[in-house]
């Protein structure tokens, strides 16, 4: 019999190779029998310590929800402290930006779970949504939204749909890079792309901020 030490190695070990698994592969590319084989157990095994299939993919995406918000909500409280000077806010509101980025750029594995739910794997899941991703982006919108009304800035912008813009670009960017004209994908280990890409990603913040959320003359329908 195993004892609970064991216990705990297994399924952290079965955890840990099921979502490398989704995030390759998908919810519905990869079998339970895929993940068990990756750690050298049986379906059997794999099922006593996390349950079947549905069970085991919550577990991977509520540890990688658990991840992501304990990042978000310490940089929010950075983005909270700071002066209410405009300029102090802008520049928080960044640093908040670039601690999202650097996590993702640190834990790959995130953003490709999060990628492959927003093409629509694992849609039966609907939970995976209202209990993780939307409380989330309403708590950081939220506390983003009080510190640019202390500052007097971004009256008209509409904040949680820029919150979600750091969520889709820094997740793009992390997984796919961009190509250059000789048509080399240059993803985040290329230095020069990473800082062209965070420079890039600041100027859509404080551009936003700027124009207070509305679109200019010419854009407008």
């Amino acid at each position: 019999m195993s004892t609970h030490a064991d216990d705990g190695t297994s399924r952290e070990r079965i955890l840990e190779a099921a979502t490398r698994l989704f995030a390759e592969r998908g919810y519905d590319a990869t079998s339970t029998r895929a993940i068990g084989e990756a750690v050298g157990l049986n379906i059997a095994t794999v099922a006593y310590h996390v349950g079947g299939k549905p069970d085991l993919y919550r577990a991977v995406m509520r540890r990688a929800h658990l991840a992501q918000r304990d990042v978000a909500t310490a940089a929010l409280e950075q983005l909270r402290a700071c002066g209410p000077s405009a300029d102090e806010t802008r520049a928080a509101l960044l640093g908040f930006v670039d601690t999202y980025l650097s996590f993702c750029l640190s834990h790959p594995e995130v953003p490709a779970l999060w990628m492959r739910r927003w093409l629509s794997e694992g849609a039966e899941l609907k939970e995976i949504e209202t209990e993780f991703a939307g409380p989330l982006v309403a708590e950081v919108a939220a506390g983003v939204r009080t510190v640019l009304d202390r500052a007097g800035i971004g009256a008209g912008v509409d904040v949680e749909m820029l919150v979600f813009t750091i969520v889709w670009t820094a997740h793009s960017f992390g997984q796919a890079g961009v190509i250059d004209p000789a048509g080399r994908r240059l993803g985040p280990r290329d230095l020069a792309s990473l800082d062209r890409f965070r420079r890039h990603l600041y100027a859509v913040v404080t551009g936003v901020l700027d124009c207070g959320g509305s679109a200019p003359s010419g854009l407008r329908g």
